[in-house]
């Protein structure tokens, strides 16, 4: 009996400790944007930003593989500084934004190389599914912001290709490339 009293106690003063690893941060969408970059004509890249993001990481500082992350990004404030490219976007040619406002990432798995975090998951656009890996750097060290919570950086890119997505089927490559190069910054902070 004391054996298992003893058991006992350990395992509830333990229990506050594994908790205490990881910790939750949200994303300060005032500071965190999704852009993207697209060849046009084969001769030059035409950029672009999506609206606000939400983004929770659950943050494991004892293993960072034990990480996850879930966004997501507000696809009806697209913008590439052109009214005309931006209306089309938003179509059904495109995103088709009236029936699918928003697009979104849910991590499946995190692994350390050297300095680069591998975030691997599912990405959601225009209805379809389809595995991404980014490659991520940071977090950055933290530092308290002007809301007295400590705050940390990641940056994150991905390249996809827009017809996996349904986008833009009837322009080919040479008109609007397939490939879209995906910029993720995040400026998260901790709850």
């Amino acid at each position: 009996m004391k054996r298992l009293a003893l058991v006992t106690g350990i395992l509830a003063l333990a229990a506050p400790l594994a908790l205490a690893q990881a910790s939750t941060w949200t994303a300060d969408s005032a500071h965190s944007e999704v852009d993207f970059s697209v060849r046009h004509l084969g001769i030059s890249n035409v950029h672009g930003r999506f609206g606000k993001i939400d983004a929770t990481l659950t943050y494991n500082e004892a293993d960072v593989s034990k990480s996850t992350v879930k966004a997501t990004i507000d696809v009806t404030g697209v913008n590439t500084g052109v009214a005309f490219r931006d209306n089309d976007l938003k179509s059904a040619t495109f995103f088709e934004t009236e029936k699918f406002p928003t697009a979104t990432f849910t991590s499946t798995s995190v692994a350390k190389s050297g300095s680069i975090l591998k975030v691997t998951g599912d990405l959601t656009v225009h209805g379809v599914t389809k595995p991404v890996v980014l490659e991520v750097e940071g977090p950055s060290a933290p530092v308290q912001g002007m809301d007295k919570k400590q705050h940390s950086g990641f940056s994150a890119t991905t390249t996809i290709n827009r017809l996996d997505f349904g986008l833009g089927a009837k322009y080919p490559d040479n008109i609007v490339g397939n490939k879209i190069t995906l910029t993720i910054e995040l400026d998260f902070a901790k709850q």
